[in-house]
């Protein structure tokens, strides 16, 4: 076999003769290799120009030496395969391609303000619905420092008090059950604001969408803030009492209040509820200012036409 491949290789050889033995060396290798070797044309022809560019770099000849190399190399593949090397290698991209989210190009002066109203209002209405569903749960507000419910101000003295006689302890308890009532009560809210949004009539819709980051909220809350907290505070009045707050609040004060010689009171309700309720317009706005800022969080038709329009504000 070795035999027959050697007077094949010297058959071919002769019709390519350069004078030079390195090279008539490369072409008899080369033709024969592209008379009897299976290889995919695709790679053979990436394969040879490769060898053609580091032969022709790699020995000291002239130019025109060189180019007369070349041209019996690209005789010798285009003979043996069809292929010819001066035509440019057409190779198909393995990039994947990245589809960018669609940002509207509408100008602001298209849209009617129930077109903007409804955006904002849809706006607000996920930023409730997400929120509401990050907060309903253990530790929603309680290792959110966003929306943690703290020691009331004016009952901050307690808690120093009862640190410095051993009582750390109740007060940390008494913290984390307010904030456990707020994300037992939070879960109900949905309906109390969704209600809330979509009663609510938006005045100079236009201009709240070209304000700031938060303007839809800032707006939802001081047009519904009573009417949600009236709804709301029942809400959490059984969720304080569900989890044990007012228990644990009541033997708080009294300790307080024997240490001290004071009578302090105070309306948890009102506290957790307000709190709670300003819990989710927190949520409701880190939400809004998303969708402002970045078009992959517009996933609906209207927010991307509506808040696409306020893009070049």
């Amino acid at each position: 076999m070795k035999k027959e491949q050697k007077i094949q290789k010297e058959n071919v050889a002769s019709k390519y003769d350069l004078g030079c033995s390195e090279y008539n060396y490369f072409i008899k290798n080369l033709t024969y290799d592209l008379t009897y070797s299976p290889i995919k044309h695709l790679n053979l022809q990436k394969y040879t120009m490769r060898k053609i560019i580091l032969v022709a770099a790699g020995l000291f000849v002239s130019a025109s030496s060189q180019a007369q190399i070349l041209d019996v190399i690209k005789s010798t593949v285009k003979d043996k395969t069809g292929i010819d090397l001066n035509t440019p290698i057409k190779t198909k991209s393995t990039t994947g391609t990245t589809t960018s989210p669609k940002t509207s190009s509408v100008n602001l002066n298209s849209l009617t303000s129930t077109e903007v109203s409804s955006g904002l209002k849809q706006a607000l209405n996920l930023g409730v619905t997400e929120g509401v569903k990050k907060l309903g749960v253990t530790d929603g507000f309680y290792k959110n420092d966003l929306v943690k419910i703290l020691m009331p101000e004016k009952l901050r003295a307690i808690d120093t008090k009862l640190r410095m006689v051993g009582l750390g302890s109740l007060a940390d308890q008494g913290v984390k059950l307010l904030n456990r009532a707020a994300e037992d009560a939070v879960t109900e809210s949905a309906p109390i604001f969704a209600n809330a949004i979509t009663s609510m009539t938006i005045t100079d819709a236009k201009n709240i969408l070209l304000g700031t980051d938060n303007a839809a909220t800032n707006y939802l809350q001081t047009k519904t803030q009573s009417q949600l907290f009236t709804a709301f505070q029942p809400k959490v009045k059984a969720s304080l009492g569900k989890v044990g707050a007012d228990t644990v609040w009541k033997s708080l004060i009294s300790k307080y209040n024997m240490l001290t010689g004071q009578a302090v009171t105070t309306d948890l309700n009102e506290y957790v509820t307000t709190e709670t309720i300003n819990g989710v317009f927190k949520m409701v706005a880190e939400k809004e200012s998303g969708i402002r800022n970045n078009s992959v969080m517009r996933t609906t038709s209207i927010l991307q036409k509506v808040f696409g329009a306020q893009d070049s504000k």
